[in-house]
């Protein structure tokens, strides 16, 4: 089990975008473990169906799509209600980075990066919020502590990930009468295969160790955890959050570790 704690999933329906791998993966069979129906989208089938195996093919259900088109957006959600009659959490996950200095950042990388962290934020909410008004669920992104602050080599993520953050509590504002909690989650960096090379790298480990309280990267279980207990009755009194997942790391001025640590 992903999660030490037990909620009351049973029967929810949940909808996590950019499943197929890393963060999005550990979300959406975390909730399957804890009983709830899961739709799982992203660009390729293949790595979908691999996330939701050995789970009841009752309780889950795969939409390949590209959530950076809002028309591939709004049929996804046409799916998923036209299944199972509707919405209950929604777990916004899908997501690219590019490094780039302002000098470096062209205007494809820019498109690519803010039609996914951006647009599709705005294509998904748009075409859920109905349902979620109506199931009175909720809304988490996954945003990152890249949106928190500047970062070297990291203009355009950063920005797209500070929207995001302004977003979610916005949104938080005008839905809350409706019962609808929005919320996003800043993880700081993740273990993933995507990631694997650069903590391989000795030099990007002793710099990153340097910034982690708990000495460890995140791993995207400890993501799913996070994403659990939002969603839940337990954070009926959460909205408009943006919650570090971090390790300790924006709890650092940015001083270095002393050398005797």
């Amino acid at each position: 089990m992903i999660a030490w704690a037990r909620y009351p999933y049973g029967g929810t329906r949940v909808l996590v975008t950019g499943a197929g791998s890393g963060i999005g993966r550990s979300i959406a069979r975390a909730f399957l473990e804890q009983d709830a129906r899961v739709a799982v989208t992203g660009r390729r089938a293949g790595p979908l169906r691999e996330t939701v195996e050995g789970f009841p093919t009752d309780d889950s259900l795969v939409i390949e799509g590209d959530m950076a088109a809002r028309i591939e957006v709004e049929d996804a959600v046409r799916a998923i209600t036209a299944a199972w009659g509707g919405i209950d959490v929604v777990i916004a996950n899908a997501g690219l980075s590019e490094p780039g200095t302002i000098d470096e950042l062209s205007d494809e990388s820019w498109e690519r990066m803010r039609s996914i962290n951006i647009d599709g934020m705005v294509h998904l909410a748009r075409a859920v919020v109905p349902a979620l008004r109506e199931s009175r669920g909720s809304f988490t992104a996954i945003s990152s502590i890249a949106g928190l602050g500047g970062d070297w080599q990291q203009v355009g993520y950063n920005t797209t990930k500070g929207a995001v953050n302004a977003f979610v509590q916005s949104l938080a504002l005008d839905l809350g009468r409706d019962g609808v909690r929005v919320n996003a989650i800043a993880p700081a960096f993740t273990s993933t295969k995507q990631t694997q090379e650069r903590l391989d790298d000795p030099v990007f480990w002793s710099a990153l160790r340097d910034r982690l309280a708990l000495d460890r990267p995140a791993l995207p279980d400890d993501i799913a955890r996070a994403a659990l207990f939002l969603a839940s009755p337990d954070a009926a009194y959460i909205t408009g959050v943006i919650l570090p997942v971090d390790g300790g790391t924006t709890a650092s001025s940015g001083t270095p570790r002393p050398l005797a640590g």
